[in-house]
């Protein structure tokens, strides 16, 4: 369910029409879309615009109850799973993050109501988020 704010149109559209338990994945550049699942490209090129930076943008127009995340990020990727850590635990609302495997997250993809690829080129900084109720 979409916050007050401007995003890309796409994104906006996209978060306009989720209704709780909803999910949208935010990925790399190498992260394989399903061809069922809409494609939302911000990648302009290699590492523009950032994982992070486009996660950011979007957690704040949503309401998020859970985050998906690949059990692999804990060793290689280390570094973003920090950042999305700290993003997450400084938010107002108690958010459950679970951890599957590369292939499950990839296989989750197919139910996402979108995948937004981003230009970010480092393993693993992929996610999924998963709508809650506004109120």
């Amino acid at each position: 369910m979409k916050k007050n704010g401007i995003l890309n149109s796409d994104i906006s559209r996209v978060l306009s029409y989720m209704g709780h338990t909803d999910q949208i994945a935010v990925g790399d550049c190498g992260l394989p879309i399903p061809e069922e699942t809409e494609r939302i490209d911000l990648a302009l090129k290699f590492g523009v615009p950032g994982f992070m930076e486009v996660l950011c943008e979007v957690k704040k127009e949503m309401k998020i109850e859970k985050i998906i995340l690949a059990e692999e990020i804990k060793t290689k990727n280390p570094e973003i799973l920090e950042q999305i850590l700290q993003l997450f635990d400084r938010a107002e609302e108690e958010c459950e993050i679970e951890y599957v495997s590369h292939e499950e997250l990839k296989e989750k993809t197919h139910t996402c109501k979108a995948v937004i690829r981003t230009g970010e080129t480092t393993p693993y900084a992929n996610i999924i988020l998963q709508s809650a109720c506004l109120f």
